[in-house]
């Protein structure tokens, strides 16, 4: 462990290991997933793949049969990916993790796609005009097809909202209740491909992998999505203490339970709620912290965007919450430099006055740049902050999408922006933009770490 300063206001650091962890992590995951659909194609070259001929759509069929393969392994990848293992989430981050997501899970489906309209027209010798017949034939004729096609509208239904222009045009609640079908869709493919894929139950070999990732995967959504929130929910006991507004349209929620510290949480992280106080309490709502856990109490702080945040400055005191977390690598975890810049607007300088409260330096180690529309949040407690630690603090007014200035103040108020570890939050297009005047100035891609409000 390094530390800097000086008496009381030394910095500490993080270890070194902790990152090198993340990246060897990353790279892991990375390489067996590519093991993965490696192992697969090998095993469809290995059973003449690519020595059959092109007479009556033999050839067709064959690319049917490999990008089934690869589609099943990539939408597994997906539902491990959805499973939220504390493991992947500390070494990817919210934003590395939603990247991946979005890539691997367009593929997937891109791939099924490609499957479904290769076997068809292979099936039917080749005659694309026979497609739509045999497609029907095949539905009817062979088991587990019907459960296939119910997880494919599934699976349509979550791509579809999943695209940026439909995903605007609906609330939080609504798409994140639709993209838990991406669970079923999967699920529902399971028969079909272990009853009529040879591919899949060729040999011993292929049944143990297939059946091993299939096993791991519903294991991975069992215990990280289910039991482990259930414990958690029971063993902390989280209720709400009290509920204080904040300025127009924005509340600070504090909530209380036993051993709070047990939940590791860091500052900058950010949990998925759900308020047993009526109807919608089992739609989950992501808020990060906006104090630092001191292992009895949380605190976060919504602004109102939605039916959910709405109700959320309704709250009554001793309302039972069930959580899920802590997510996030915008966190203390990936510091390694003494300095750091801690950049947000809106409301998306919650997370950054957790980190400014929570992280180690001295005086005047760490600025805090805050761009707001109407009035600052938390400005006595950042006035505490910067008398007691040291903390300089900037106020830029001015509303968020105003980006023509913002590259010149952020520079012109941190000039040595490329040599400090800098978090940044807040609307995507604006953080976009502060990333990229980030690195034009110079700072090393690893030392900037930021997370959005994109969903």
């Amino acid at each position: 462990m390094t530390t800097f300063g000086a008496g009381s206001a030394a910095a500490t650091i993080v270890r070194p290991s902790r990152a090198a962890i993340d990246r060897a992590v990353r790279l892991g995951a990375g390489s067996l997933l590519w093991s993965a659909l490696l192992l697969v194609t090998y095993w469809w070259v290995a059973d003449g793949g690519l020595r059959v001929g092109f007479a009556n759509g033999a050839a067709v069929l064959a690319l049917g049969q490999v990008t089934g393969l690869v589609a099943s392994m990539l939408l597994l990848a997906q539902v491990v990916l959805m499973a939220r293992l504390p493991m992947l989430e500390r070494a990817f981050g919210q934003d590395g993790l939603a990247r991946v997501h979005r890539l691997v899970g367009f593929t997937g489906f891109d791939l099924m796609i490609a499957h479904i309209l290769l076997v068809t027209v292979g099936y039917a010798a080749g005659d694309v005009l026979a497609g739509p017949a045999e497609l029907w034939t095949l539905m009817v004729d062979y088991p587990g097809m019907l459960l296939a096609v119910a997880g494919t509208g599934c699976l349509v239904l979550v791509v579809v909202t999943s695209i940026r222009a439909a995903r605007r045009s609906l609330r939080y609640e609504s798409w994140h209740l639709l993209h838990l079908y991406a669970y079923l869709g999967v699920g529902l493919a399971l028969p079909h491909q272990l009853w009529t894929g040879g591919q899949f139950v060729g040999s011993t070999g292929r049944t143990v992998f297939w059946w091993a990732a299939w096993a791991s995967a519903a294991a991975a959504v069992l215990i990280w999505r289910l039991a482990l929130p259930a414990y958690r929910t029971l063993r902390h006991d989280l209720r709400v203490a009290s509920v204080v507004r904040e300025g127009y349209g924005v509340v600070s929620v504090y909530l209380t339970g036993r051993s709070l510290g047990a939940l590791r949480a860091e500052p900058g992280q950010f949990f998925t709620w759900r308020f047993l106080a009526g109807p919608g309490w089992s739609r989950a709502h992501p808020y990060s912290l906006s104090a630092a856990p001191d292992g009895r109490s949380l605190r976060i702080t919504v602004k109102e965007l939605g039916d959910g945040s709405r109700d959320v400055a309704r709250l009554r005191p001793g309302t039972r919450v069930l959580v899920e977390g802590p997510y996030g690598r915008l966190s203390p975890r990936v510091r390694t430099r003494r300095h750091v810049a801690l950049v947000g607007a809106g409301v998306g300088i919650t997370p950054l006055r957790s980190l400014a409260e929570g992280l180690a330096y001295g005086p005047g180690e760490t600025v805090l740049v805050h761009r707001f529309a109407d009035q600052p949040l938390f400005a006595g407690e950042f006035a505490a902050l910067s008398h007691r630690r040291g903390l300089r603090v900037i106020e830029l007014p001015g509303h968020r999408d105003e980006r023509a200035n913002q590259p010149a103040a952020l520079l012109h108020h941190v000039p040595d922006l490329a040599y400090r570890e800098v978090y940044v939050c807040g609307p995507e297009p604006w953080a976009q933009e502060i990333r990229r005047t980030a690195l034009a100035a110079g700072l090393p891609p690893e030392h900037l770490h930021y997370e959005t409000f994109q969903w």
